[in-house]
């Protein structure tokens, strides 16, 4: 199982990163890349930059090393994929400022509309914690500039895995119940087998994997599926659990 990992190293009193004995009624879990924030768009704007500063060459052999990192790693490693490319290029003074590309990119103009305006929503409801994979340093600094991190008040969970990592995230966070919001089938999959009836799968159809049909048909279908992340804006809470008959036994829903 991968470790967690907090963007706020010490978060003040009340908050709930660290493991706690409370049980929530519930608590939204909600994905960054492709779900809140336009990953494919960053992934574009990350190539376009690697052609125009260094060729297309260079951008294609650092797209490759990237590929092959997610498949050892699952999940993509930006920074460790630069150094691997500058290992193969020691001399390549001039690759060294791709890092700054990186670590400056501006993430908030990449949100989806509405992704902060839905996290306040779900935060009136209860606790809401964005669940996400990656490294550690380029995710939490995704996290943390372009807004996320603040729009929870830090409540982060980073993992290698995590599908893999749902005992941690119920210690962390106790619940009878979840809502995990996720743009990936297969991520919405695993959850659903492991919690059955105590998740409610949403899937924002935002993003590559959303609409990859080999994906989709090897997958359960999502307890509710919308078109793009602001659609939660027009729900409440009691149709969004509907699905699952969670809202049938717990009547006294905030609204």
């Amino acid at each position: 199982m991968g470790q967690s990992l907090s963007v706020d190293p010490d978060p003040p009193r009340g908050k709930s990163s660290g493991k706690t004995d409370a049980t929530h009624r519930i608590v939204f879990l909600v994905d960054v890349d492709n779900t809140l924030l336009d990953n494919d768009g960053i992934q574009a704007d990350i190539k376009s930059h690697l052609a125009r500063e260094y060729g297309d060459a260079c951008r294609d052999r650092y797209w490759v090393i990237l590929e092959d990192l997610f498949t050892e790693l699952g999940y993509r490693d930006y920074l460790g994929a630069l150094q691997r490319y500058r290992v193969e290029h020691p001399q390549d003074m001039h690759l060294l400022s791709m890092s700054s590309f990186l670590v400056d990119y501006p993430f908030a103009d990449r949100l989806y509309p509405g992704a902060l305006d839905v996290l306040a929503l779900l935060r009136g409801w209860g606790p809401t914690v964005l669940l996400t994979d990656g490294d550690v340093v380029f995710q939490p600094r995704k996290v943390e500039r372009s807004g996320l991190s603040k729009a929870v008040d830090s409540q982060v969970l980073i993992y290698i895995h995590k599908e893999l990592a749902l005992d941690d995230v119920a210690a962390r966070y106790p619940a009878h119940h979840y809502v995990l919001v996720d743009d990936k089938p297969r991520i919405l999959t695993a959850v659903k087998n492991a919690w059955g009836d105590r998740v409610t799968t949403v899937l924002p159809r935002q993003g590559q994997y959303a609409h990859d049909t080999k994906t989709l048909a090897s997958s359960r279908v999502p307890d509710v599926t919308v078109e793009r992340i602001g659609d939660l804006l027009t729900c409440d809470l009691a149709s969004l659990v509907a699905e699952d008959g969670w809202a049938q036994r717990h009547v006294e829903m905030p609204q």
